[in-house]
């Protein structure tokens, strides 16, 4: 598919408006911790968050502990440091009881 000048101009401007609402959602308070960049994502460089959930399955419990981490990440960061999928230096430790426990930490990191 060719684009003329017009539709350059229309795709620069849409991808400019999403770059800008993603980093508008930031709360900027990312900006206290070091930062490096890993690939094409960037990382606190030596800050984790915590996760914790329970549920009646390990299944659940992951679910709920990562759940946990991207509510409170996403919440101080804004949402795109809040990707569990993309964060580094996962590790998540389980335990059951009567049901099942798991705690998790990472540090977050957004795509750009």
């Amino acid at each position: 598919m060719k684009l003329g000048v017009s539709g350059l101009v229309l795709a620069s401007g849409i991808l400019l408006t999403a770059t800008g609402m993603a980093l508008a959602e930031e709360t900027g308070i990312a900006g206290i911790h070091s930062w490096v960049k890993t690939g094409r994502k960037t990382c606190l460089a030596d800050h984790f968050h915590n996760g914790n959930g329970s549920g009646a399955t390990r299944a659940q419990a992951e679910r709920a502990a990562i759940q946990s981490w991207v509510d409170f990440t996403a919440w101080e960061y804004g949402g795109s440091w809040g990707r569990y999928a993309i964060a580094a230096s996962k590790k998540m430790e389980c335990s059951r009881s009567e049901s099942w426990s798991c705690d998790l930490e990472a540090r977050p990191c957004r795509p750009y």
